[in-house]
């Protein structure tokens, strides 16, 4: 995974997810988040401030998201889409993206392993 650049923290990490879920190791990693681990996968309970920039980027993982708070500007092959809540994102492996928050975001994010079949 190149190195990624995000700026701002979420100071509403805490209020937006229930005491189970805020009970969980923090992500280490450019934004904050709670992670819980499963098999050939990372689980991201992640939350943006408003006014967040993800620069372009890309990882090993095949992630999938859905946004339960807030909305997200998803570029990826020179287009914006704006994903907004309830809706889920697919950002395959090895492509690169950007993201965008404008107002206050949190998110729940599947990062895939690839699998050795």
């Amino acid at each position: 995974m190149g190195d990624v650049m995000c700026s701002g923290r979420s100071p509403v990490m805490n209020k937006h997810y229930p005491e189970q879920i805020r009970a969980l190791p923090k992500f280490e990693g450019p934004f904050d988040a709670y992670r819980l681990a499963a098999q050939d996968c990372d689980v991201l309970f992640a939350s943006y401030s408003a006014g967040t920039v993800v620069d372009p980027h890309a990882h090993e993982t095949d992630n999938v998201g859905v946004i339960t708070q807030g909305e997200l500007l998803l570029t990826m092959d020179g287009k914006t889409e704006r994903i907004s809540v309830g809706e889920w994102y697919h950002v395959p492996a090895n492509k690169e993206h950007a993201a965008k928050f404008e107002v206050e975001t949190s998110e729940i994010e599947l990062w895939f392993n690839e699998r050795n079949t």
